[in-house]
C-alpha cells in the first residue's frame, strides 16, 4: 500500500486534528488553482468556506507557510505564494540535489516489492492522466517516485523532499497534459525505474537528471507564452 504524504487527500492514515484537515483541504484549494498565488486568504472567508472556527484555519494556514505555499506577514494577512521562474528553478534544483541522493540509494537497495509498488503507481498514472483524472493522476505521480525513493531506506531524506516536492507540484498541475507529454512523462519515469530495478548508480541519478531538467525547461516555457498558452495563475 502506498504512503500518501501528510497534506494529500485521505493521508495520512488515521484520524486528522481541524487544523490538519484545514490545511490538507486549503492545500488542494491552491494545487487546484481555484486558490491562485497571490490570492489574500482571509479567515473569516476561508473558516465559512471549509465551514470551521477561524482558529484551525490559522493553524492550517501557518502549516502551509513551513511548506513554503503561503507568504504571512503580522497585522497584514496572508497570501497565497507567487509562483515566478526564480522560485521554479530554485524549487528544481533543491529537488534535484535531495532526490538525486535519494535515487542513487534506492537503485542500490531496490527489491523486487519496490520494482512492483512503482510500476503499479507508473502505470495507475497514465491511466488516470490518460482520462482526464488531474488529481488522481498526481497523487500516483506522487505514489511512483516516493516508492523508489523509499525504497532507499532513510527516513530523513524522504521527509526533507517532500516540502520543496509540494512546491513543485504548484508548477506541475498548470501546464497542459496532452496525449505526446503524457507519453513522454511516461518514458521519462520509466527510464528511472528500469535503472534502478538494474542497480545501474550511475544511469538512475542520470534519468532522474533528464527527467527533472526537462520538467523545469517545458514548466518555464508555459509560464514565459513560449508555448502558446496562458498561464491559469
Amino acid at each position: 500500500m502506498s504512503r500518501q504524504m501528510e497534506l494529500m487527500p485521505g493521508g495520512p492514515g488515521g484520524r486528522r486534528t481541524l487544523a490538519e484537515t484545514a490545511a490538507a483541504e486549503l492545500h488542494q484549494l491552491i494545487l487546484s488553482g481555484e486558490l491562485p498565488s497571490g490570492t489574500p486568504l482571509r479567515l473569516v472567508d476561508l473558516a465559512n468556506r471549509l465551514d470551521m472556527s477561524q482558529m484551525p484555519v490559522r493553524e492550517g494556514l501557518r502549516r502551509l507557510e513551513a511548506l513554503g505555499l503561503v507568504d504571512i506577514v503580522p497585522h497584514k494577512g496572508a497570501w497565497v505564494r507567487e509562483l515566478s521562474l526564480e522560485d521554479l528553478r530554485d524549487t528544481q534544483e533543491t529537488r534535484l540535489a535531495l532526490e538525486a541522493l535519494a535515487v542513487r540509494a534506492a537503485a542500490e537497495r531496490f527489491t523486487a516489492a519496490d520494482a512492483s509498488t512503482a510500476t503499479e503507481a507508473l502505470q495507475l498514472q497514465v491511466k488516470l492522466a490518460k482520462a482526464g483524472d488531474i488529481v488522481g493522476a498526481r497523487q500516483a505521480h506522487t505514489d511512483f517516485h516516493f516508492a523508489i525513493y523509499r525504497a532507499g531506506g532513510s527516513r530523513w531524506l524522504t521527509r526533507a523532499i517532500e516540502p520543496v516536492w509540494q512546491n513543485s507540484e504548484r508548477y506541475r498541475f498548470g501546464s497542459p497534459q496532452s496525449p505526446e507529454r503524457i507519453e513522454l512523462h511516461r518514458r521519462e519515469h520509466e527510464a528511472i525505474l528500469k535503472a534502478c530495478i538494474a542497480h545501474d548508480v550511475e544511469e538512475a541519478e542520470e534519468a532522474l537528471r533528464r527527467h527533472l531538467a526537462g520538467a523545469t525547461e517545458r514548466i518555464s516555457a508555459y509560464m514565459t507564452g513560449e508555448t502558446g498558452g496562458t498561464r491559469k495563475d
